[in-house]
This record gives structure tokens, C-alpha cells and sequence, in this order.
């Protein structure tokens, strides 16, 4: 039985008539082909990308599999319609916090016509895309069992400036996220979530050494995908959040050219998540020197133990 993603953050929905992706329930995410020529521009991608022995197995991970290609009933009752078979990537999570990222600053393609790019570029400009190198296209944040999630519109979303951005980065490893805009966010699960060995930052500066050498692809209008569950946290299960790439119907030939505008993108996009662990390693230094100089006990000659 075919059903709407109720973890889709941005994108065409499946809703009041429209075309748009579905889910199966058993871990497979149907999203039907784009007209335009970009539908079979992305099914093109993911069949030349899963056979290609170009691309390390490490980086493999953080795209999701391809099945194959399927004939469905179009969501907005227009008929028959192939649709990409690809991995729910939300389906082994509880209540997901997800965001998705929009990377590069520029989300044109060489080829596109000239209303096409003039429609990107007022979109660009308006967004943080020009300004940041990437823009946050749509997100959730689990707050908890009474609140349930954040997810707001998409023209809230549009509007985020640098501080915006920073301030929900923030909230999105927060446990008190929902407490109202004068509270400040705990960055409680970023520790977690975007620190260690095996956290969102480590996971972006692998893609990001991908980068600098792969000349395979340009991903125009590609975006990150970033997915964790506070429970699955707080029960110390792994992986605790994975990065992934998707949306593909704009990726052209790199020939042997680096993809400057999505590896750009994608370094200031590091920079804002270092930032979070940075300011939250010199606020726990800055407790820690506080706590001791309260412990410290000065003797009668002035000196403290």
C-alpha cells in the first residue's frame, strides 16, 4: 500500500492533487520522473552512478540505492507513471529530525535556457544561496512526544538570513527547541550528532576530500540530506546521523573539471556546523576554569589549593 512520506521536508509533495513521491512502507521511496527531460536526466544519473567503478565504496554510503525504475499510479490521478525506486532513507527512524541543504551558489545548469536561469538566479539571491553558498530548503525538528515536530513553511524557510541559519543549526541538536525564541538552545545532542568519529562533521569533510579531487560530476541543484532520531541518541545507538546526496535531475558531466560550485557550497556549510562544536568546546573550557576557581580554598598566606 502506497502512502505519502510523512518525513518529506521539501520538494513536490504528494498532496491535493499533486505529483510527488511515496512511500511503500518496507523501505522504498518512489519519486516519479520529472517532465522537462529531468526525470530521465536523474534516472540517466543513478544508472550510470551505481555502475560506475570510478566511484570509492566509502562514497557509495552517502547516496541512496537505486532498485531500479517502476510503473505506478501517479499521485495526482494523471495515469501510469515510471517512477525511481530509491531507499526511504527515513524508514529506520522514529521520529527523525531531518534537514535538507541546497548546496552551491549557484543552482543552474550550463544548459538551461535563459528564463530558467533568470528564475534561479532571483531565487538565489533571495535565499541564502548567493550570500552563504547554500540555502536550507526545508527541515523538522522532533521537540518531543507532546510538541511533536517543527516544520516550518517554506516561505519562513526562504526568508532564513546567516543568523537564521545559525541559530537552527543550533536547534537542530537541541533538547530544548521548543522552549520559544527568547530561550537559548542547548546544543545538547551536538556532541553527538555533529561531533565524533562518526558525526555529521566528519561525514561532510569525507565528501568534502571527494570533492576536491572528483572531476566525475558537477552537482547543480544537488542537496544534503541530513537525518538523525533523538531517541536512537539518547539510547547511544549508531550510526546516530548520516549525511546523504540527492536530487540529481541537474547533474552534468564534471569532464575532468572540479565542481568549485558545489565544493564551495559545501565549505561554508562545514564552517557553520565547526563553528556549533567550536563555541560549545570553549563554553565547556570556560565552565570547567569557572567551576575550579569556586573550588579553589585560599589559605591565610594567599595561596590556594
Amino acid at each position: 500500500m502506497f502512502k505519502v512520506p510523512e518525513h518529506q521536508v521539501a520538494g513536490h509533495k504528494a498532496i491535493d492533487g499533486n505529483l510527488g513521491p511515496l512511500i511503500d512502507g518496507s523501505g522504498r521511496f518512489y519519486k516519479p520522473l520529472q517532465d522537462g527531460g529531468r526525470g530521465s536526466k536523474e534516472l540517466i544519473f543513478y544508472e550510470t552512478f551505481s555502475s560506475s567503478t570510478r566511484v570509492p565504496d566509502h562514497i557509495r554510503r552517502f547516496f541512496p540505492v537505486f532498485y531500479g525504475t517502476q510503473q505506478l499510479e501517479a499521485s495526482d490521478g494523471s495515469g501510469l507513471c515510471q517512477h525511481l525506486v530509491l531507499q526511504d532513507l527515513a524508514s529506520n527512524l522514529i521520529n527523525p529530525s531531518i534537514m535538507d541543504v541546497k548546496i552551491g551558489s549557484r543552482t543552474w545548469y550550463p544548459e538551461a535556457s535563459d528564463n530558467y536561469i533568470k528564475r534561479c538566479l532571483e531565487k538565489d539571491i533571495k535565499t541564502s544561496t548567493v550570500s552563504l553558498g547554500f540555502r536550507i530548503s526545508g527541515l523538522q525538528i522532533y521537540e518531543g512526544e507532546d510538541s511533536g515536530f517543527w516544520k516550518p513553511e517554506r516561505n519562513e524557510v526562504q526568508c532564513f538570513t546567516a543568523d537564521n541559519v545559525r541559530l537552527v543549526l543550533r536547534k537542530f541538536v537541541s533538547s530544548n527547541s521548543s522552549a520559544g525564541p527568547n530561550v537559548k538552545p542547548d546544543c545538547s545532542f551536538a556532541s553527538s550528532v555533529y561531533g565524533g568519529s562518526a558525526g555529521i562533521l566528519e561525514q561532510l569533510l569525507e565528501l568534502k576530500a571527494w570533492f576536491e579531487d572528483q572531476t566525475l560530476y558537477h552537482f547543480n541543484s544537488g542537496s544534503l540530506l541530513i537525518l538523525f532520531d533523538k531517541e536512537l541518541v539518547l539510547e547511544q545507538r549508531t550510526p546516530v546521523a548520516e549525511v546523504k546526496l540527492i536530487d540529481f535531475a541537474h547533474v552534468v558531466e564534471g569532464k575532468g573539471v572540479i565542481d568549485h560550485n558545489f565544493l564551495g557550497g559545501l565549505c561554508s556549510f562545514i564552517k557553520f556546523v565547526s563553528e556549533i562544536l567550536t563555541n560549545l568546546k570553549e563554553s565547556s573550557t570556560e565552565a570547567s576554569f569557572v567551576e575550579s576557581e569556586k573550588n579553589c580554598i585560599c589559605t591565610n598566606n594567599g595561596n590556594c589549593q
